[in-house]
């Protein structure tokens, strides 16, 4: 059995802990500075839970020693105090955030480590680079690289359509923080919550708009090789016109505790969700301008004898699939790994990875 960490002891953190524990392969210990929500995580017996504060010098070093790798579930802004913690005590990486900054300090933890650094191993960033390079690597020329993703309550019932299921700090940051995108082959920044677009898929109207961080390191690995790459996320019609006037005419982008509070005290969670991820690409094969699609939608379920959301085994498949790969030797062992360099058949194929593919509705041109 190899032993892991899981710091954070949230939705997510809690159903990585409780995926990895079920396969034996793995001793699991998940660490939180709150014994409440330690207690509240429904974890099962195999799973041991540790109090402590991760900010504390040299306490996440300690907890550490002797450990395969540690698996950071925990709010974006301390992703790098994790990542370094990794570093000191020499284990391997993994992590699901979404913030552009955090991933640049773990690129330059890599670069001196001797261990993997493997950022961004969840949804978007995560798999979505994973299907969208698989999609690009088929085509002798690219033209448009257009990356969609929605973690969307089945029955919305208010007025911003949209209901708790993910990390809050997460989906502020993400609507708040400039967003990569490579427009006319260059590589720049656009506002996140701009260039709505609107789309259908099996009879329902979507809208999609920028958002940061779901591109990963994907703009890096493609500039030069595409002319449009762009990332955005998906909502029901209403949501994002509603965010710009809580943002920018309210100011709360500069008061995000304020608007956290307000999301989680009259925004209920549920677990009664979808996971949409929509992928296009175009370019050309052999002469002629093709396209490509990639259409999922992934419902929550029983994980063991817990209901999960989707948004939970969408993104905790995600980076044990990626645990899994790296504990067989699939993936280096060390140095900075990008989501894109993981093949999709081989993610697919994973006992984590097939959250996914089970529930599959792709439309692909042949080969």
């Amino acid at each position: 059995m190899k032993n892991i960490v899981v710091v954070g002891a949230g939705k997510i953190g809690s159903t990585i802990a409780e995926m990895l524990a079920a396969t034996g392969d793995y001793h699991v210990t998940l660490v939180d500075r709150s014994a409440a929500q330690l207690a509240a995580a429904e974890l099962p017996a195999t799973v041991a839970t540790l109090e402590l504060d991760i900010e504390a010098s040299g306490a996440l070093e300690a907890a550490l020693a002797g450990k395969f790798a540690v698996l950071s579930a925990a709010p974006f802004h301390l992703t790098t105090r994790i990542a370094e913690a990794a570093a000191n005590a020499g284990v391997h990486y993994l992590d699901l955030t979404e913030d552009v900054v955090s991933t640049r300090r773990v690129k330059q933890l890599a670069l001196s480590g001797k261990s993997a650094f493997i950022p961004q191993c969840g949804l978007a960033p995560g798999f979505i680079s994973i299907v969208a390079n698989d999609l690009a690597s088929r085509f002798d020329t690219l033209e448009s690289v257009r990356m969609r993703v929605g973690a969307l309550p089945q029955y919305p019932s208010n007025a911003l359509n949209y209901n708790l299921t993910w990390s809050t700090d997460g989906v502020i940051n993400e609507y708040c923080e400039p967003c990569e995108a490579i427009v006319e082959g260059e590589l720049i920044e656009v506002p996140p919550l701009e260039e709505r677009e609107e789309f259908s898929l099996d009879g329902v109207t979507y809208e999609a708009f920028n958002t940061s961080g779901g591109l990963g390191t994907l703009a890096e690995t493609l500039k030069g090789k595409v002319r449009t790459l762009n990332y955005r996320t998906i909502r029901y019609p209403g949501h994002a016109a509603i965010m710009k006037a809580l943002l920018n005419d309210l100011g709360l982008r500069h008061r995000r505790d304020v608007l956290k509070d307000i999301f989680e005290s009259a925004l209920p969670a549920t677990l009664q969700d979808v996971v949409i991820v929509f992928v296009t690409v175009s370019g050309r094969k052999n002469g002629r301008l093709l396209q490509e699609t990639y259409a999922n939608k992934i419902y929550s379920k029983r994980v063991g004898d817990v209901v999960r959301s989707a948004i939970q085994i969408t993104t905790a498949s995600g980076i044990c699939a990626v645990l899994d790969m790296l504990a067989d030797g699939s993936l280096p062992a060390t140095g900075f790994v990008k989501q894109e360099d993981i093949a999709l058949d081989a993610f697919l194929a994973n006992r984590f990875g097939r959250a996914y593919a089970q529930h599959e509705m792709v439309s692909r041109l042949a080969s």
